[in-house]
């Protein structure tokens, strides 16, 4: 299990898992349905399985990339520590137990399924095919906020829609920094990336403008639902933490880029939502 744990690299799950507990709550908060544990549950499964069948994917689709990059060379396929038919193993069943557990949720959560994983597991591809994969990235993980409130409501609404833009461009401009690291090692591979194809400063530039919407749609909600003073707070530090990733990274010095990407970006993800659930608690319940 600790290999495994490895191979999805599940401690990132603190990017997108946050936003999927925002867009439960917001269901819970904003109209007539109660919260259920056991919907909870299963949502919070549905998350975990679907993000360990995308990253085990991702391993096992790369395992020949990985093993040429001396930075990917690590990772537990090409180091020999998994075997790429245990990691494709690993992705089906995940894949599986994701569709049965949208099976206990409602009618909608299992016809959107399909559509769901296809687009988790096809952002394995798209580096060999377009630059635009840092946009399928975080349009799966984008999917977070709009399947919890799905999950609870067996409907659309445009809050959890504006939630799941806002990881949308946030995740597409983290990973946009990230892939700088590989930048020289793309190019010369012929894969797809906004750095390897628009050079440091224009990904840089595009990174920027992404996460300047990201902050405008975790602000939107505002003029939608009632929202008190926590959440205000919550969405200036987003956007502090946003700033400060951006500060701490430049053209000419890539050095923090793994600081960039995993520490504030996960802090950000957790504070927001913290707030945002601090928020709900104080005025939906009125604690």
């Amino acid at each position: 299990m600790k290999k495994y744990m490895s191979l999805v690299l599940f401690a990132h799950s603190v990017f997108a898992l946050p936003f999927a507990i925002i867009g439960f709550f917001l269901a819970v908060s904003t109209t007539s349905y109660d919260f259920d544990w056991k919907l909870f549950a299963l949502m919070l499964l549905c998350m975990v399985t679907a993000r360990n069948a995308a990253m085990a994917f991702n391993r096992y689709l790369d395992r020949d990339v990985d093993a040429l990059n001396p930075r990917t060379a690590v990772r537990d396929i090409p180091a020999g520590r998994i075997s790429p038919s245990a990691a494709l193993t690993f992705t089906i069943v995940n894949c599986l137990i994701f569709t049965v557990a949208t099976y206990f949720i409602n009618p909608m959560c299992l016809l959107l399924s399909p559509i769901a994983l296809f687009v988790i597991l096809f952002y394995s591809y798209m580096k060999r095919i377009s630059p635009l994969c840092h946009f399928v990235l975080g349009l799966g993980l984008g999917l977070a906020p709009v399947g919890a409130y799905l999950a609870v409501t067996g409907q659309f609404n445009i809050v959890p829609i504006w939630y799941g833009l806002a990881v949308l461009t946030w995740v597409s401009g983290f990973d946009i920094i990230f892939a700088l690291q590989d930048e020289e090692f793309d190019r010369a591979h012929n894969l797809q990336s906004i750095p390897a194809n628009y050079g440091v400063k224009k990904a840089m530039r595009i990174s920027e403008l992404l996460h300047v919407f990201s902050f405008i749609f975790v602000l939107l909600p505002a003029f939608t639902i009632e929202v008190g003073v926590l959440y205000y707070i919550g969405v200036a530090l987003y956007g502090a933490l946003l700033i400060y990733q951006h500060r701490i990274v430049s053209p000419t010095d890539l050095s923090r880029v793994d600081k960039a990407f995993m520490t504030t970006n996960g802090i950000a993800s957790v504070v927001f939502s913290c707030f945002y659930l601090l928020d709900v608690l104080t005025n939906h319940w009125k604690l």
